[in-house]
């Protein structure tokens, strides 16, 4: 599996979003659709980003009973994403529910993925938001390893995690991890970060990156120093 480096289009409007892909003249970056623009704009915006040529990575983390989560997957594997996913801690029943309704009629289906914790999520607030008093890296790989025997593709983690989850899970099972930030950028409200280059050496299969891209004052220029840094 070839490594790359997904942006996440953190954007409230088609127009902010479509001004910043048109940046782009030579590549087609693999990107990420989360909650604010799918929210904002619907599935359109999901076909029209998918005409242009690009990969899409569909992250609005589902998690609700199994029926409701399968029926909402069989929705989101006609637009045609590459990548989808939902919250691990849902059970292995709603995971299972999830990949049988994402799987297409032909057998085909975008990689499903499992958030573990969030790289906002810290020991601290582990315990005292969620009550889990387990150490954070022992749930993760708890988590991931829910997921493998669910059937999904792999998981998102922080790139600190990544080695261990190949560890735990199979050098094939996919780790997608955001908490990326150039050695010289600023951490935002991430807590588990570290740079595309560690990411790298991490295992990291792919890292997400938004703010160091999008917020770059030459974000192709950002963009081209990310894959320069985590693919080589």
């Amino acid at each position: 599996m070839g490594k790359d480096v997904i942006i996440a289009l953190d954007f409230d409007s088609k127009a902010k979003t479509l001004a910043f892909l048109d940046q782009f003249t030579e590549e087609k970056p693999f990107v990420k659709i989360g909650m604010e623009l799918y929210y904002a704009e619907g599935p359109a915006i999901v076909r029209e980003i998918k005409a242009r040529g690009h990969k899409i990575f569909l992250d609005l983390k589902l998690h609700d009973i199994p029926n409701t989560v399968k029926k909402a997957m069989a929705v989101l594997s006609g637009l045609d994403v590459d990548m989808t996913n939902l919250h691990a801690a849902g059970t292995k029943a709603m995971m299972e529910a999830a990949l049988e309704g994402l799987t297409r009629p032909d057998g085909t289906r975008p990689l499903l993925i499992a958030v573990t914790q969030l790289t906002s999520t810290s020991q601290e607030r582990m315990e005292s938001d969620l009550l889990i008093e387990k150490p954070l890296d022992q749930v993760v790989m708890h988590y991931a390893k829910c997921a493998a025997e669910s059937g999904l593709a792999g998981v998102v983690c922080s790139p600190l995690e990544a080695g261990k989850v190949h560890e735990v899970c199979g050098k094939d099972f996919v780790t997608v991890t955001p908490g990326v930030r150039f050695a010289d950028g600023d951490a935002g409200d991430q807590v588990r970060i570290t740079t595309p280059a560690k990411a790298k050496e991490l295992g990291s299969d792919y890292i997400v990156v938004g703010r160091p891209i999008t917020q770059a004052a030459d974000p192709v220029a950002a963009y081209r120093r990310c894959v320069s840094e985590f693919v080589g």
